[in-house]
């Protein structure tokens, strides 16, 4: 950092550009006396992007002793400065809407954190209609705040521009370790609300729609903060066996629908963040049938920048970067170039049902586990334990052109299968998935009646470890009770129970 008063007061000034604003910069021990117990504190951040200097406050302030409790609205997951700090030191009382942190996920497993799983699609709606309560202080990271007293975010849009309008009190925490060539990447566009809603006019993943920066009304602004903090990076190996051959079904399975016409070779493609996405993405590095292609998704990662540098990547839209250390200096630093193909916009419409469907995404999202008659579970181990949430998934998975739900077909070693007689708990029905991926197969249900769903799933999604107790299962459903979609209901969380019991599924 440097120390050069008249450098950092020049750099001050091209951040903070709306001069009178620069007299409510202070310390974070100032800022975070807006925030008293049962104070409703809705943040930035989408995986990035989020404060890190108040809630650091906010935890050294309950180490040394003082009893109070928050209640934290995020846009998404945030990093261990926000979820793992404050679970850490046990003052959150509610937490929405989405969390993937390992101390937030034990406190909420044990009650200790009030937790209320959303589609992120519907979460900004709900705020301005009040059925989150009043936003008293919204927290946001920026990169800079224009001649008019507009926020300019840095790598993430999520729930922010609504959380800036309907906030009491905001707090800013001005980030020195983002450039200000971010300037530009993001498009803020805030739908109105029912009963007179109009379409949002998105018609191309390219499209912008909206405005550089976010509305804000500088007179509510009670604090600034310089910040130094970076993101939590996230980590990516490169993709295993497992991974890569799911990427590789699931591009041999659309290059085949779009060679027969059954599907225009266009249509944006939507991943989830992980693995799998990363395989998926870097299948397309190497094949020459998708030469150019649209991303219309909700988290940009690493993979997406080497697909810019190869040509193939027409737009990307998003509502938030999650980058490696790596990726991210290679971002900063060449970031005039990849801000022609990259736009950050608000979750409302990275995840709008509504474009979606106009816009013919191709979904692909994670299971934990999945039925034989096509039903899904993103978020609860053996039904009970939350992982991390539903995310996005289900704004895709039901609105897309073609969605797919793919999951490694074993799990714990061998002792779990991730094909089951019935899941545990249901994220996604047998109507809003329509095709199903392991590494041991692929799986088309558009077609098939549920009895030809669970005996296309046994044959070729199941790991050969369990298709025999599969068919047990499922024969034996069949025969006894028969039915639409046959089950054993003494029989249909078997599985579940023996690992349970056992440490393992297998009898």
């Amino acid at each position: 950092m440097d120390h050069n008063p008249d450098k950092r007061e020049n750099i001050l000034k091209d951040r903070i550009r709306y001069a009178p604003l620069r007299d409510k910069i202070t310390d974070p021990a100032t800022a975070a006396r807006h925030i008293v117990d049962g104070t409703n504190v809705f943040i930035s951040g989408f995986t990035a992007g989020y404060p890190k200097m108040i809630p650091m406050e906010l935890a050294r302030r309950a180490e040394l002793g003082e009893n109070f409790k928050i209640n934290l609205y995020a846009g998404a997951s945030t990093g261990e400065l926000v979820d793992g700090l404050l679970s850490k030191t046990d003052i959150i009382n509610w937490r929405r809407p989405y969390m993937s942190d390992r101390t937030m996920r034990e406190k909420i497993n044990q009650g200790k954190v009030s937790f209320k799983d959303d589609h992120l699609s519907r979460l900004s709606a709900l705020v301005r209609s009040g059925d989150w309560g009043k936003v008293d202080v919204a927290v946001i990271e920026a990169v800079a705040i224009t001649e008019k007293g507009h926020l300019v975010p840095t790598m993430s849009v999520g729930n922010t521009p609504t959380y800036v309008k309907y906030a009491d009190k905001i707090i800013i925490e001005m980030s020195e370790s983002e450039p200000r060539g971010l300037e530009g990447i993001h498009d803020i566009f805030i739908p109105e609300d029912p009963p007179y809603r109009m379409p949002i006019p998105l018609y191309r993943t390219a499209d912008r729609i909206g405005k550089p920066f976010i509305e804000m009304n500088p007179d509510k602004v009670v604090a600034i903060l310089k910040s130094g903090e970076k993101d939590t990076c996230a980590v990516f190996q490169p993709p295993g066996e497992i991974p890569l051959r799911i990427g590789e079904l699931i591009l041999d399975f659309v290059r085949h629908e779009m060679k027969k016409d059954r599907l225009p070779k266009t249509l944006p493609w939507q991943a989830g963040v992980g693995d799998v996405s990363n395989a998926l993405l870097s299948r397309f590095m190497d094949d020459d049938f998708f030469e150019s292609v649209d991303l219309y998704s909700e988290v940009i990662q690493d993979s997406v920048l080497d697909l810019i540098d190869m040509g193939k990547i027409r737009a990307a839209s998003a509502s938030a970067m999650t980058l490696s250390e790596k990726a991210r200096e290679r971002f900063f630093k060449e970031i005039y170039r990849y801000k022609e193909k990259i736009i950050l916009r608000p979750v409302e419409i990275s995840n709008s049902p509504e474009v979606i469907r106009r816009l013919g995404v191709i979904a692909i999202n994670t299971a934990l586990e999945v039925d034989i008659y096509g039903h899904v579970n993103s978020t609860h181990v053996m039904g009970s334990q939350l992982m991390n949430g539903i995310g996005g998934s289900g704004d895709f998975e039901r609105n897309g052109a073609l969605s797919f739900m793919v999951t490694p077909s074993m799990a714990k070693n061998g002792a779990i299968s991730a094909i089951v007689p019935m899941v545990s708990h249901v994220d996604h029905s047998e109507h809003s998935v329509d095709v199903i991926v392991t590494e041991q197969g692929l799986v088309d249900t558009r077609n098939l009646t549920p009895r030809q769903v669970a005996e296309a799933i046994i044959k070729k999604c199941a790991h050969p470890d369990y298709r025999d107790l599969l068919w047990d299962y499922y024969s034996r459903a069949l025969h006894k009770v028969g039915g639409h979609e046959p089950h054993l209901l003494g029989e249909a969380f078997s599985f579940h129970q023996r690992f349970m019991e056992t440490g393992d599924m297998k009898m």
